[in-house]
């Protein structure tokens, strides 16, 4: 665990406000990501269909959902984009390095909630390749937790992928 400051609780109050963009009906919930460097921010990314594509509000239903797809499997059948990717993608288009960065995530249901936002598998992939240091995630409790990148690549490493599910409880 990594101690959080006040600059964490600045940019998990961005990501919140990036979250309430998303576009999507999954599961109800709302995500947004916030990468920063340096105190700066680099980019954002929101839960939500590819430019130029209907998202699942404009289409007035969850693709997913309408063909009984559970929650957790076959992501790529899916009109939507994670938070994660897209701020990943978004960087990628401007020129932007990640290089030792940091991302914010924070999700919450449409009561306003928070939820636990932690990346998917597919997610952690991309994070771990576009070399960023911390992520701070929202948890259901209200508040956030942080975890350092090269802790995944290192059990990774050491074991299986799948054995990191433990880590979120």
């Amino acid at each position: 665990m990594v101690i959080m400051d006040k600059w964490d609780v600045r940019f998990m109050e961005v990501a919140e406000l990036i979250s309430a963009w998303a576009s999507c009906y999954q599961r109800d919930r709302k995500i947004g990501a916030v990468i920063v460097k340096n105190k700066r921010i680099l980019t954002t990314g929101y839960n939500g269909a590819p430019a130029g594509i209907k998202t699942c509000v404009e289409r007035g239903e969850c693709l997913r959902k309408k063909q009984g797809i559970a929650s957790g499997t076959m992501q790529e059948l899916c009109y939507a984009i994670h938070a994660e990717q897209n701020a990943i993608i978004n960087a990628a288009r401007a020129g932007v390095s990640l290089l030792r960065g940091d991302m914010y995530i924070f999700g919450s249901v449409p009561d306003g909630r928070p939820v636990d936002a932690f990346p998917c598998f597919i997610c952690k992939k991309m994070i771990i390749n576009a070399g960023l240091v911390r992520i701070v995630c929202s948890t259901a409790a209200g508040g956030s937790t942080a975890f350092l990148v090269d802790d995944w690549a290192r059990a990774w490493r050491e074991g299986d992928i799948l054995d990191d599910t433990h880590q979120y409880g």
